[in-house]
């Protein structure tokens, strides 16, 4: 059977890596991912990926690199990404992976006005997403833990908006019935969510109260989880996997 490929695009800040994992390990952990399915590709150091073909399906990862950056790989990533999608390869993308996804096809991506999203927060669905069955089971809103600084302004065409939340209107992207991506962490559980946290109050001291404050929020998110485990559960039983 094919490989499922987690293209990774980043790591974790070291202290994250310390007190807790890599993002290859959380969202093999979260996603329930069978480590000999899995094929990992550091893009940020010049790995490439096999052709979309050889894959039963892909995830991309978050980034501390920012999708404005243009960096060369990242822009091969994307036109990688283009040739997924017109061989309609399963695609779940992750905060830079769905901002990556946008730009590929045409979408616009740069710092959000508000600033960073940070912590554990509602996200709410969208009437259109009663139409997806990738969404079942979902209640209406729902907790995501989420960073970033950089968010999708306009989608591209083709995308169908499916979630918000307070700050970002676009958490959730459809792109047909093989792609899917959230700018929110379903790899990441609720001490993770914390460790970032402690690590921007530490790096921030004007701000820690507020750090501090949002800490207290920080919990496990399993309904944000139940997306990545049904993207992989979904390969599986499409026997792709």
């Amino acid at each position: 059977m094919k490989p499922l490929l987690l293209m990774q695009t980043g790591d974790a800040p070291e202290a994250i890596q310390r007190e807790r994992a890599n993002f290859t390990q959380m969202f093999v952990q979260q996603g329930n991912i069978a480590a000999e399915r899995l094929q990992t590709v550091f893009l940020p150091a010049g790995e490439q990926p096999l052709p979309p073909e050889a894959y039963c399906g892909v995830i991309i990862t978050g980034s501390e690199a920012m999708v404005t950056e243009r960096l060369p790989w990242s822009e091969q990533a994307a036109e990688w990404l283009r040739q997924a999608m017109r061989i309609s390869l399963p695609i779940f993308g992750v905060c830079y992976g769905h901002q990556l996804l946008a730009h590929a096809l045409g979408g616009k991506v740069d710092y959000h006005p508000q600033g960073m999203e940070v912590g554990t927060l509602d996200v709410t669905l969208l009437p259109a997403a009663a139409h997806d069955p990738r969404l079942a089971g979902l209640p209406t809103r729902f907790k995501a833990n989420l960073i970033h600084s950089q968010s999708v302004l306009e989608p591209p065409g083709s995308a169908e908006v499916l979630a918000h939340s307070a700050q970002d209107p676009y958490q959730i992207l459809r792109y047909g019935p093989y792609a899917l991506t959230t700018q929110f962490h379903p790899e990441f559980d609720g001490a993770t969510m914390q460790s970032y946290l402690n690590l921007l109050a530490e790096s921030h001291p004007q701000r820690q109260a507020a750090y501090q404050h949002k800490l207290h929020q920080a919990g496990d998110t399993p309904f944000s989880q139940q997306l990545l485990q049904g993207f992989v559960a979904g390969l599986g039983a499409q026997l792709k996997c």
